[in-house]
């Protein structure tokens, strides 16, 4: 029916929006484009993440779109005059996936940083930070009902919340595509740890990576570790022992 094209890098993410009238793409080139669904005609460009941007929903009235970007951040923007009504800050790492509640009050939030945020979309304050998960969370979803929140994992589990997002209903395991982990810690040398966006030697943090240099990857030999990362580099570093 329509390719849309205009994005300079990868597009990670599409959402329509609940009349079908509007298509948001979340783009690597850090920004999110909403076009005419019907005409393939791009109508706003919305600028403001740091880095990629992985994720993208759209309230249940489509007045709001969230964005999610390995900044760190979520944007709520208006969809209508393209302003940024909230940034949301409190993850640690990349956020890859978000999602509104069925009455558009409450937005999720899924990190790198092994944990799901709850937000206020009105005042954009922190509800709740759910851990539970042991490796990088890539998805979140609610129930029709909005009863319960799912999230899932790299660590090969789905986690059902309750309402009130304060205690596990439910832990779903049992996923065997062991080949598409991305482990989190690789196997490096004893002395040298990597985790999250930091690397450590016998327990002392030596390295914070910036997000275009976090990896996905990692491969060791003797005392070089090599870095493959989302942004397409591939970083070489000696440590000294």
């Amino acid at each position: 029916l329509q390719t849309l094209e205009g994005h300079s890098s990868p597009v990670n993410a599409v959402a329509f929006s609940p009349d079908g009238k509007k298509l948001a793409s979340a783009s690597s080139d850090r920004t999110v484009k909403l076009w005419d669904a019907g005409l393939g005609t791009v109508l706003q460009t919305l600028e403001g993440h740091l880095s990629y941007i992985s994720g993208v929903a759209f309230s249940p009235d489509g007045k709001t779109l969230a964005s999610a970007s390995h900044d760190s951040t979520v944007k709520l923007w208006d969809t209508g005059s393209d302003a940024v009504l909230q940034t949301l800050k409190g993850h640690s790492s990349y956020i890859v996936s978000v999602a509104f509640s069925p009455d558009g009050r409450t937005l999720a939030s899924a990190s790198w940083d092994y944990t799901v945020k709850v937000w206020d979309v009105r005042s954009g304050a922190a509800l709740q930070t759910l851990e539970g998960h042991s490796e990088w969370v890539c998805s979140v979803a609610f129930s029709p009902d909005g009863k319960t929140l799912a999230s899932a994992s790299y660590d090969r589990m789905v986690i059902l919340w309750d309402a009130g997002y304060r205690e596990l209903r439910q832990t779903l395991k049992g996923f065997g595509f062991r080949q598409r982990r991305a482990p989190s810690r690789p196997s490096l040398p004893p002395s040298i740890f990597v985790s999250k966006h930091w690397v450590s030697r016998n327990g002392e943090r030596l390295l914070w990576l910036p997000s275009e240099y976090r990896p996905i990857r990692v491969a060791v030999q003797d005392g070089i570790v090599v870095f493959g990362c989302v942004s397409g580099r591939v970083l070489i570093m000696e440590f000294a022992f």
